[in-house]
């Protein structure tokens, strides 16, 4: 693990390098890398990669291509990646495959409401129920947020903004470029003074998400009025 800037039961803070930097929730594994101005090449079978450009231009190689990415900007690939320039963290999620995909750069405010006056977005959202996913994390300027906690690991980077995160042994000073680790059932809060604040946050899994017999392909299919969700007889099995 790479020495924490700072660092409580409840809430680790990463310096950047390029390469690995911790391995993280052992009941869904998964293992934060980052990149720092050199090359972060990871290649790892069925394993999905979930990354975000902090700041800078990256070149991204996969399978599927070679993409300019810029600070904001995300992506999810499968098995093996390259990526360099600029700078930027990804999270590896062992036993899945992800869809392809690149996104953003990140709006500046959350499309769905949270919790105390906070927003967010489903970056990438999970393939199927209980998938992981990528989220971005909106703060208005003066929020104080209720204590809480996760039931999996939340990993990532403050985007833009400034802020703190509490937790019961301490404050930790948010800023842009703050790489993270909060570990499940970790007690924490976030707050906001004068400046409002985004953070990306990976979940390792998640309690939502398409299913075999609940999705919008067979909800919408409707065979005499009735759903084909509903029909048995003619579900692919």
């Amino acid at each position: 693990m790479a020495d924490g800037m700072n660092r409580t039961h409840n809430f680790y803070a990463f310096e950047w390098l390029t390469g690995k930097v911790a391995d993280c929730d052992p009941n869904f594994p998964t293992t934060l890398y980052a990149w720092d101005g050199e090359t972060l090449d990871l290649g790892n079978c069925d394993t999905a990669y979930f990354g975000f450009v902090q700041e800078g231009e990256a070149m991204l190689v996969t399978a599927s291509g070679q993409f300019k990415l810029q600070a904001g900007m995300y992506f999810s690939a499968n098995n093996a990646l390259t990526v360099t320039g600029g700078r930027g963290i990804v999270m590896a999620r062992e036993y899945h495959q992800a869809f392809f995909m690149i996104g953003g750069p990140v709006e500046p405010q959350g499309r769905l409401k949270y919790i105390d006056g906070c927003t967010d977005s489903l970056l990438v959202a999970p393939v199927k129920l209980g998938a992981p996913c990528l989220n971005l994390l909106y703060f208005p300027p003066g929020i104080d947020q209720t204590p809480h906690t996760h039931p999996s690991d939340r990993i990532g980077v403050v985007f833009s903004g400034r802020g703190e995160c509490e937790t019961p042994e301490g404050v930790i000073p948010l800023e842009p470029g703050v790489m993270f680790r909060i570990p499940f059932e970790g007690n924490h809060k976030f707050r906001t003074f004068d400046t409002e604040m985004r953070v990306i946050a990976y979940h390792p899994d998640s309690d939502f998400g398409p299913q075999d017999e609940n999705h919008p392909m067979i909800n919408r299919t409707m065979v005499d009025g009735v759903s084909a969700s509903k029909i048995d007889a003619i579900r692919t099995q």
